[in-house]
């Protein structure tokens, strides 16, 4: 059963049987708005980045992106990039998959941000979304949608904690301004 998220709710990562979930995707999905122009509507393309950073003790260590597809451990892997989005209705057009069984102990938390690389706002996107997915067996634990569109070019999506000894899942989406993560680090930290 899928949880609908709110913004700053927090979800446990444990299975109904009271396991642990070992692999989960995190995945985006967006289209472009329509926009009303002199000679009616259309769309334009809008390359929207997914990206998982890791920290440790509130410190960045590694991430994973379009051009960094794999952790340098192994753990957390993206799917490759999307530079139109809107492959269908609610499906992945990125995806980043995390083995929460091979994350490292030191790795507390891996933040989930998203950013138009090409600078358009959210004001020229729709049916923007970030979910979570067993991936051992397909099933969509929850999902955040993003709602309302603005005049920034990011947002700081979800994060994946520690919480005792499995992983809690909170949605954040916090709107920034950047275009790539580096540019949300000011942004991540407060988070944390």
């Amino acid at each position: 059963m899928t949880v609908n998220m709110t913004k700053g709710q927090a979800i446990s990562l444990q299975k109904n049987d009271g396991g642990s979930l070992t692999a989960v995707r995190m995945g985006l999905g967006w289209q472009a708005a329509p926009r009303r122009g002199l000679f009616g509507s259309r769309t334009r393309e809008i390359d929207l980045d997914a990206s998982a950073v890791l920290f440790a003790d509130k410190q960045p260590v590694d991430v994973v992106f379009f051009r960094h597809l794999v952790s340098d451990d192994g753990s957390v892997r993206h799917t490759g990039d999307n530079l139109v989005g809107g492959v269908g209705q609610g499906g992945d057009d990125e995806a980043i998959l995390v083995d929460l069984s091979r994350v490292p102990v030191h790795i507390d938390q891996i933040v989930f941000t998203v950013n138009s690389f090409t600078g358009q706002t959210f004001q020229e996107v729709q049916n923007a979304f970030c979910r979570l997915v067993d991936e051992t067996n397909g099933q969509e634990l929850a999902r955040y949608t993003l709602a309302g569109g603005g005049q920034y070019t990011a947002q700081i999506m979800a994060k994946v904690h520690r919480s005792g000894s499995g992983w809690t899942m909170t949605a954040l989406g916090n709107p920034a301004n950047g275009r790539t993560f580096q540019d949300l680090m000011p942004a991540i930290l407060p988070v944390l």
